[in-house]
């Protein structure tokens, strides 16, 4: 038994790194995006330095549209992607996650002025008799908010995205924009460098509101290869330890913090 173990352990130490791709959302800013052919964004960073960390793989990070990287998991093709949420029911196909990387905090965005009589802090009643921003394709808000929208209370303003969500609320066209805290934060602070953002000028200051929701993205490992990944749970498990000191020395959230800069 001793000659085995021996002679395991030092296959393991002659063997080449395995080579591990992992798919990426992407188009989703400022988290996982592809753009001037590199692929960018905050879990993109994370998992980059992550990934550096452990040992006896060799990870390559590759974008690919949302949905087509879910069939690549769901068919057992692909070995894991980046970001989904934790969706057991919807999503049975995935299994194990890592371990949580970032709360993705979904809030209200509002000129500052709505707030001077009022915190707001109640979400969907202090928003009652106000135009909401989301973007076209969205079903952010939870129940009572769509609700409020279909009794009359709330009303909803849908354009493409981010970018001409803001400008509206610059704009005083709308009240309020409903999306995820730091896509709202990054793609405000891109307005401003270009100039397209003026609060000095014919934009309003803005403020944040009530937090709506709380999301966490992971890794998302495939359940469907039939063994054909025998190396995924020590894979996870290093993952995990790179995530977790990143988490508790305070690097992770540098990373998101030099996104907003």
């Amino acid at each position: 038994m001793a000659l085995s173990l021996s002679l395991w352990l030092s296959t393991m130490v002659l063997a080449e790194d395995i080579e591990v791709t992992i798919y990426a959302d992407a188009n989703y800013p400022p988290y996982s995006y592809f753009e001037e052919g590199e692929l960018k964004g905050i879990y993109t960073q994370i998992i980059k330095v992550g990934v550096s960390r452990m040992k006896g793989y060799k990870v390559n990070l590759v974008a690919v549209p949302w949905k087509r990287g879910l069939r690549l998991i769901e068919n057992g093709e692909g070995f894991a992607i980046y970001p989904p949420y934790f969706h057991l029911e919807k999503r049975p196909y995935i299994w194990p996650y890592s371990m949580p990387i970032l709360d993705e905090r979904v809030i209200v965005m509002c000129r500052e002025e709505l707030f001077f009589r009022a915190l707001r802090l109640n979400w969907p009643e202090d928003y009652y008799g106000l135009v909401i921003g989301i973007n076209a394709g969205f079903h952010l808000g939870g129940d009572a908010f769509w609700q409020a929208v279909k009794e009359g209370e709330i009303s909803v303003s849908e354009v493409k995205g981010n970018r001409e969500n803001i400008l509206q609320l610059g704009l005083k066209r709308i009240d309020c924009y409903l999306n995820d805290r730091i896509s709202i934060l990054w793609e405000l602070k891109q307005l401003k460098l270009t100039g397209e953002y003026d609060e000095a000028g014919k934009h309003v200051v803005l403020m944040e509101g009530a937090t709506v929701s709380i999301e966490q993205g992971f890794v998302g490992f495939t359940n469907m290869d039939k063994g054909k990944y025998p190396f995924k749970e020590d894979f996870k498990k290093q993952l995990d330890s790179a995530i977790y000191n990143m988490r508790r020395t305070g690097e992770m959230q540098k990373i998101v913090n030099d996104f907003l800069r």
